[in-house]
């Protein structure tokens, strides 16, 4: 369920600009500030403790040596059952904190994994007295450095170093929630506010956000419900550009909502990490692309999650100057996925499991006004923590979009999830997921 690289009502114009060798055009890293960057490390780890501890008297954060001891076990390792939330946003987002506290003092992303992997070991082992648990470590480290790198970047296009007054302290505010660590390094090195250069990649780098608000209707055990829901799809780079380096190209599609169950109701995170050419044609570039991926969806209707790699093939075709075609497709191994289970297991209401997965999409512009997208995406997932059981997932999302003025453009979709659980101990599971949902979209073109 990788969220996918399309450019939403305008179609990037690609030109001669991804004619280039791939090669990754670099700023200057700055010095490697390893004791800062532990030290941030370190902070990620006893706040979120200290909050747990002494504001929550959490059970979980009552630790000693005797804790340490059996946590260092590897015997001791097991699965846990805290809540999908928890599990599958909660612990990525804490990853993320110790991704960037590297990423943001000078390392490159691949130096920044490491450190996302000892800070989730060093959690799971020291942090509670739980347990530790191997899918807390593999949600906090892969999913971690995906929403670490991402967030890292997007912060560092928030803001422009030439402007002043109230809009710079508002994007400076902004990019702080974004990613903390890169904020709180901006105030300790002085740049807060501060008028300079901005770096190549934050001026060259092309960004186009999506912002849709309207209303949705899903239904879920034969009952519809309706609310209002705010949507955000943000394209960061192109794919046919610097493609060698990590997370040049970035999508990320999340939604929020009137919903009882989470604010949060879908992120999907693309991060191309390598490309190949396969056609370099000014009219039909083509290229393959290797990329991690991390999905989310949580609402009344549906909840699943996962954390992927995927072999991707994008394509963008102009037909001539009134219509453009975009496409991709890709499949590849899920490393981890949470997945609804109606039976319980051991009081959890899902399974854990693993498996491959692929999808497929394409988009249609004409007289860059009238767009249409239709997705598909589907994941076999196997039990490897939990009931007896094998999993097929299916998604079909389809929109239409018309511009009528510059910028806003009227939106409906219509999408349908389909779950089928094999299980070996109880009767098969079928349920269907069917959603409506109209908006108001407005788009910006950061190029």
């Amino acid at each position: 369920m990788a969220a996918l690289y399309a450019k939403g009502q305008r179609s990037i114009a690609l030109g001669a600009s991804y004619k280039a060798t791939g090669c990754a055009v670099t700023d200057t890293l700055p010095p490697h500030r390893f004791g800062r960057a532990a030290f941030q490390l370190a902070l990620g780890e006893l706040i979120p403790w200290t909050v747990d501890r002494y504001l929550l008297n959490a059970d979980y954060a009552r630790i000693s040596f005797r804790t340490l001891g059996h946590n260092l076990r590897p015997s001791s390792w097991t699965w846990d059952d805290d809540a999908f939330g928890t599990n599958q946003f909660a612990h990525p987002y804490h990853g993320s904190l110790y991704f960037s506290a590297f990423r943001a003092n000078g390392y490159t992303f691949w130096q920044s994994a490491a450190p996302t992997v000892v800070g989730s070991y060093i959690w799971e082992t020291a942090g509670e007295s739980q347990s530790p648990s191997p899918n807390d470590f593999i949600n906090t480290s892969f999913g971690g450095i995906v929403l670490g790198e991402m967030t890292y970047r997007l912060s560092n296009q928030i803001v422009n170093n030439h402007t002043r007054g109230v809009k710079r302290q508002v994007s400076e505010i902004l990019a702080l929630l974004v990613n903390p660590m890169n904020g709180f390094n901006r105030i300790i090195d002085g740049k807060w506010g501060k008028t300079e250069q901005n770096s190549h990649e934050r001026d060259s780098t092309h960004v186009l956000a999506e912002f849709d608000i309207g209303a949705r209707k899903f239904r879920a055990d034969h009952h519809g419900r309706t609310g209002w829901y705010g949507h955000v799809r943000l394209t960061y780079g192109t794919p046919f550009e610097n493609y060698h380096t990590p997370f040049s190209n970035i999508s990320v599609n999340g939604e929020f909502g009137s919903d009882d169950s989470s604010k949060v109701n879908i992120l999907f995170v693309y991060g191309s990490l390598a490309g190949w050419w396969l056609s370099k044609a000014d009219r039909d570039p083509q290229l393959l692309t290797l990329s991690a991926n991390y999905d989310y969806v949580h609402n009344e209707a549906f909840f699943y999650s996962a954390q992927s790699v995927k072999l991707n093939w994008l394509a963008s075709f102009r037909l001539n100057k009134y219509v453009q075609i975009n496409a991709s497709a890709g499949a590849g191994p899920i490393l981890l996925a949470a997945v609804p289970d109606p039976y319980l297991f051991n009081g959890r209401n899902y399974d854990y499991g693993a498996g491959g997965g692929m999808y497929g999409q394409f988009g249609l512009t004409l007289l860059d006004r009238l767009s249409y997208r239709l997705n598909y995406r589907a994941g076999w997932i196997g039990t490897i923590n939990g009931n007896n059981s094998r999993y097929v997932l299916q998604a079909v999302t389809s929109e239409l979009a018309y511009r009528f003025y510059d910028g806003l453009a009227f939106c409906s979709e219509f999408g349908y999830f389909h779950l089928h659980g094999d299980y070996q101990k109880y009767p098969v599971v079928t349920a269907r997921y069917p959603y409506l949902r109209f908006s108001l979209r407005y788009t910006v073109d950061f190029n």
